[in-house]
């Protein structure tokens, strides 16, 4: 454990910013979670509407540095890529 006050509270801070870091990438996984159950269920409609949600998410995770800029955009793509790919 730190002795030092500023090292203590580098890993007051640290915790804090983990437990968020946690909430925004679970509440990620929910929504493209909810886009890939509307694919499998070919249901065109809640899909785009699952998809923007999902999109704006992501988009703002990679902007405030919890996901890669690349790997966001990455899951946009292959989200999108499934969504436009129902009949």
């Amino acid at each position: 454990m730190a002795n030092i006050k500023s090292a203590k509270k580098r890993i007051s801070v640290i915790e804090t910013k983990t437990l968020k870091n946690k909430m925004v990438k679970s509440k990620l996984k929910t929504l493209v979670k909810k886009v890939d159950a509307a694919v499998a269920a070919s249901d065109k409609a809640a899909a785009a509407e699952a998809l923007k949600e999902a999109v704006v998410a992501l988009d703002k995770a990679a902007a405030k540095g919890i996901l890669h800029k690349n790997t966001a955009a990455r899951k946009v793509s292959r989200l999108t890529k499934a969504v436009n790919s129902i009949a």
